[in-house]
């Protein structure tokens, strides 16, 4: 990339806290950094703007149902920056409160809903079991003769990614964050163990602290600190429809694990996505730090499947002509954790990556979480159960990585993250 003499003439010499990574975590980051007192900030972003990369490739649910009152919180922090950054009548994160229905097909699947429900009611998240006539009230082109139960949360909601990050973005000007795009890192130095400054094609700047947030990159910017981390890409599809007659943008999104299913309404159309049982990852090492992941060529039998899936309750979107393919490559865990926090062996190297496809949707939380393990002198075991030394501190095998994150992926909603 050329860049002109201006704009290296603009390069920040120096910051507290460097970002690396202009999607919706990184910007989710710098807001909840910069709302805690801290403003000496400057983000960089290799693509010429923020959101364009994985972020840009999600369905943008955003679902607070978790099985833990812990992880039920956290999902409800990230609702209520939605609804504060939504406030702004200049830019906003195109937030829609629609609620949200979980649907089960079999009395296990009903027996999961009411520990759900049960782990929501501890965290205070307001839920519940509706039956049949209310759901279709609620869905009314869905059949829901063969559900067993049906878990509503009208909390829940939906967004749209690009305009998330932009309201970040926006805000974080206001209170003081630089953003630097067209910025590719190649080296982050370091001396006596401690993170001093990072390397980019557009400049060097000092720093104190760096906060990994580069998505599918994650893992090659964590092995310019000398980091190996099993942050695992996999793939995910999902597509949208024409817009059809009855779906109207206040319909709630909805969920059928059993199936492996998600959805709502996107432009008049049907957004419906799943998580594949025979999933296909992207090794990180075997892509640079300046290239790409592969290049994704829509499944369509894979797509077809959650057509033919989903028809048993929505027999109207059987073969509706699909307007576009979503696709990208979300990361994922061994243990399906986040990993986040500062580095044990490299002091001033944080950690915010491998979200486990909860990037968009948990930005807020997982900002929260970042403000804690790096100011809160006492962090929660939580979130010093996050920490990046879990993995450079014990014995692990890529093979049994990539095995377990894409188990992850796999049982999506069975798994705690």
């Amino acid at each position: 990339m050329t860049t002109s003499p201006a704009a290296n003439e603009n390069f920040p010499a120096d910051a507290e806290i460097i970002i690396i990574g202009g999607g919706a975590v990184g910007c989710g980051i710098a807001y909840a950094l910069a709302r805690a007192g801290r403003t000496d900030i400057v983000l960089l972003e290799r693509a010429d703007d923020v959101g364009l990369v994985t972020t840009s490739q999600g369905a943008g649910l955003c679902g607070q149902v978790r099985d833990s009152a812990e992880r039920i919180r956290l999902a409800m922090h990230s609702v209520s920056v939605f609804r504060e950054l939504q406030k702004d009548p200049e830019v906003r994160p195109d937030w829609h409160e629609v609620g949200s229905l979980r649907i089960a097909l079999s009395e296990r699947g009903a027996e999961k809903l009411r520990q759900l429900k049960a782990a929501g009611d501890e965290a205070g998240l307001e839920s519940a079991l509706i039956d049949r006539s209310e759901a279709r009230r609620r869905w009314p082109l869905m059949e829901f003769a063969a559900t067993t139960a049906v878990l509503w949360c009208p909390s829940d909601g939906y967004m749209t990614p690009a305009c998330v990050v932009k309201a970040y973005q926006h805000q974080c000007r206001k209170l003081g964050v630089r953003f630097v795009t067209g910025a590719i890192v190649d080296r982050i130095e370091c001396r006596n163990g401690r993170v001093e400054a990072v390397h980019t094609n557009r400049g060097m700047a000092r720093c104190r602290y760096v906060i990994n947030a580069a998505g599918a990159h994650a893992y090659h910017v964590a092995r310019l600190a000398g980091l190996e981390l099993p942050i695992i890409p996999v793939r995910h599809e999902y597509f949208i429809t024409v817009p059809m007659a009855g779906l109207t943008p206040d319909l709630p999104c909805f969920r059928i694990p059993e199936w492996t299913l998600y959805g709502r309404v996107r432009d008049g159309g049907l957004l419906l996505g799943g998580w594949e049982q025979g999933s296909l990852h992207a090794d990180p090492r075997g892509y640079e730090m300046a290239g790409t992941p592969p290049e994704i060529t829509p499944d369509d039998e894979v797509l077809e499947s959650f057509e033919r899936d989903f028809s048993g309750l929505f027999p109207g979107s059987r073969y509706a002509e699909k307007a576009r393919v979503g696709k990208g490559w979300p990361t994922f865990t061994p243990d399906g954790r986040f990993i986040l926090g500062e580095s044990k062996r490299v002091k001033g190297f944080v950690m915010a990556g491998g979200c486990n496809a909860h990037g968009i949707s948990g930005s807020g939380g997982i900002g929260k979480l970042l403000v804690e393990s790096l100011l809160d002198p006492d962090p929660s075991p939580y979130v010093r159960s996050l920490s990046p030394d879990r993995f450079t501190e014990m014995s692990w095998n890529w093979e049994d990585a990539t095995r377990e994150a894409r188990s992850v992926y796999e049982s999506y909603y069975g798994t705690n993250v």
